[in-house]
């Protein structure tokens, strides 16, 4: 080895492309956001900017709408959509598209009425009765897609029309079946808060997680000669954190607290985010979004990956009409109708989830159902009808699909897929 390649050999591989590079403090961290912007990877950057701008509007407005009632009122209203908009990312990853996700989790809160109140069995059976019904769903999707070919545009739009008459049928005639106000589901939905102290101390755990795994991926990169993070920047990321989480548990704790049914879709998001970020079968999601044929020359089982994708999409949705059930204490004609199918593609979108496939997060579902609850709230404050806020929210969706596509081309022209 002559003298001028040691210094090459001695760096980090991966400083040899800059694209590579893990930003080790604050200022490269800020040089390689500018520089993933420019490529045309705006992350989140988006939907954070559209949350500041929204809230700063409403709180302007409307000094209630930033008070901790209504922010605790906001938790629980956007879980039952944001668990659907949750499963709506895992088919838009692979280039899919779910229509049905609305009828889906209505025949999910019909099935809850009729097992819990009709047949009086306990809650655990109802949940899995409700949630079954959706994989099953799901599984016969990729099995249409699969075996026959038909496109999962038609194959939903069957869905949609079929399973809402599944649940008028399930219903037989009537409006609702109210849920007893009593059972653990309604009390979960409405009543039940994380105790104050046990809500801090998820808070500084989170941080201590963000830390902790963090602290181990940076350890791996520099054992396998890669760059990493440093300690000193890490900590700072982590404590910031902490402060964050810690001031929020305080300003919802000023009235009820923060509810269990919200830590649940949290819990969900981050569980779902490991699956895709951590795992083989999360890999093969992104790599059958970017390009199918590719996955499937790389040895990628492509079909699997579609049907899996289904099964997940549609169990959240039968999970967020089980809990949309539970938050209204009753399962009726209405519930998974009207906006929901619309608004769960759209809080995807907007959150930042690709119509075209292989880019996308589980975070999208979590950041798009505030942005589409905030805009709700806001005008519910204002005494609006809901005429605004369909013309707001497509107006939103419009920009996220605009930005989406100029990102996509731009990221093409620099070589980034």
């Amino acid at each position: 080895m002559t003298s001028l390649e040691t210094p090459v050999a001695a760096a980090a591989a991966d400083l040899q492309d800059e694209r590579l590079v893990t930003p080790q403090g604050f200022a490269d961290s800020i040089r390689a956001a500018i520089r993933r912007a420019k490529g045309g990877d705006l992350g989140m950057l988006p939907v954070v900017a559209g949350i500041v701008v929204i809230w700063t509007i409403f709180q302007a407005l409307n000094q209630t709408f930033l008070s901790s009632t209504n922010l605790v009122n906001l938790a629980f209203d956007m879980v039952s959509l944001g668990v659907i908009a949750l499963g709506i990312v895992c088919v838009l990853l692979v280039g899919q598209i779910d229509l049905s996700v609305g009828s889906v989790s209505g025949v999910a809160a019909a099935t809850t009425g009729v097992v819990m109140v009709r047949h009086e069995q306990s809650l655990g059976l109802t949940i899995l009765a409700a949630v079954g019904a959706g994989a099953a769903i799901g599984w016969l999707y990729g099995q249409v897609l699969n075996r026959f070919g038909v496109p999962s545009f038609v194959v939903t739009l069957g869905g949609l029309l079929g399973f809402l008459g599944t649940q008028l049928w399930l219903l037989r005639g009537e409006n609702a079946i109210n849920l007893p106000y009593d059972s653990g589901l309604v009390k979960f939905a409405q009543l039940w808060f994380v105790p104050d102290a046990l809500a801090y101390a998820f808070a500084v755990a989170a941080a201590g997680g963000f830390l902790a795994t963090g602290w181990i991926r940076a350890r791996s990169r520099r054992a396998a000669g890669l760059s990493s993070v440093s300690l000193q920047w890490l900590s700072v990321q982590a404590l910031l954190l902490a402060a964050g989480l810690l001031f929020a548990v305080y300003y919802l704790n000023r009235t009820r607290g923060v509810p269990w049914m919200f830590m649940l879709f949290v819990a969900l998001v981050l569980i779902v985010h490991y699956v895709f970020t951590k795992t083989k079968f999360g890999r093969a999601l992104y790599a059958v979004g970017g390009n199918a044929e590719a996955a499937r020359r790389a040895g990628i089982n492509v079909k699997a990956v579609y049907t899996s994708a289904f099964i997940m999409c549609s169990t959240l949705a039968a999970l967020g009409g089980v809990l949309a059930a539970a938050r209204l204490a009753a399962a009726n004609q209405s519930t998974g109708t009207a906006d929901v199918n619309l608004n769960a593609i759209a809080a995807a979108v907007i959150g930042g989830t690709s119509l075209f496939g292989g880019r996308g997060s589980a975070f999208a579902a979590l950041l798009g159902v505030l942005v589409i609850q905030s805009i709700s709230s806001g005008l519910t404050l204002l005494n609006l009808d809901s005429s605004y806020r369909f013309i707001i929210t497509g107006a939103v969706l419009l920009v996220a699909v605009a930005l989406d596509s100029a990102a996509r081309r731009s990221r093409q022209a620099h070589g980034r897929g």
